[in-house]
């Protein structure tokens, strides 16, 4: 199964994003999490189809209508870099 891990860079942070990011990849049937990180960027990693990880970083790409995305460092990793598997997708603190 394809995996995304992406880190969004910009206003990101206070506007709801990991709130629409969660509904977005749940609406798409992802797995995985959004979270805040301590360098005010969002980290975001999650398991399913490729062409719906496609249209998930076409969202982040975007933000919800409040965020400013200024840069997105993301790869589609060959294997999940986290010791656990995924059953839904969640924000995680």
């Amino acid at each position: 199964m394809p995996y995304l891990h992406a880190f969004v860079s910009g206003y990101v942070q206070g506007v709801n994003f990991r709130y629409y990011t969660k509904k977005f990849a749940k609406k798409l049937g992802l797995k995985g999490f959004v979270r805040n990180l301590d360098n005010n960027r969002v980290e975001v990693f999650s398991v399913g189809e490729k062409r719906k990880l496609d249209e998930l970083l076409k969202f982040l790409r975007k933000g919800p209508f409040l965020a400013r995305v200024h840069k997105i460092d993301y790869k589609f990793p060959d294997k999940n870099p986290f010791s656990r598997r995924f059953t839904d997708f969640e924000i995680v603190y």
